[in-house]
């Protein structure tokens, strides 16, 4: 990874817009846009910021879990596996 690479004037990205949307599209590596020497933004293809809020989703899901546990909110896997297996059978009746 050549990070040097990754970062760019505003400038740059007004004049060769294309080119740096074909650099991210095919390296995958979010570019840094600066302005005024101080970062501004970041430039990412789609793959990479759909994997990037899919994780974060799922980190989100574990950190709400975590919190349940603590709080006391959970149920041991047998009680639950139960409790689906007395109302698949009541349907089935």
């Amino acid at each position: 990874m050549n990070i040097s690479k990754d970062i760019k004037p505003i400038t740059y990205l007004k004049s060769r817009a294309a080119d740096l949307l074909k650099q991210v599209n095919q390296t995958h590596r979010p570019v840094v846009i600066t302005q005024n020497g101080e970062p501004k933004a970041i430039l990412q293809d789609p793959e990479s910021y759909q994997g990037m809020r899919n994780a974060i989703g799922i980190l989100k899901l574990i950190s709400q879990g975590e919190k349940d546990i603590k709080n006391g909110k959970s149920k041991p896997q047998e009680e639950v596996f139960a409790s689906i297996e007395n109302i698949l059978k009541a349907k089935m009746r």
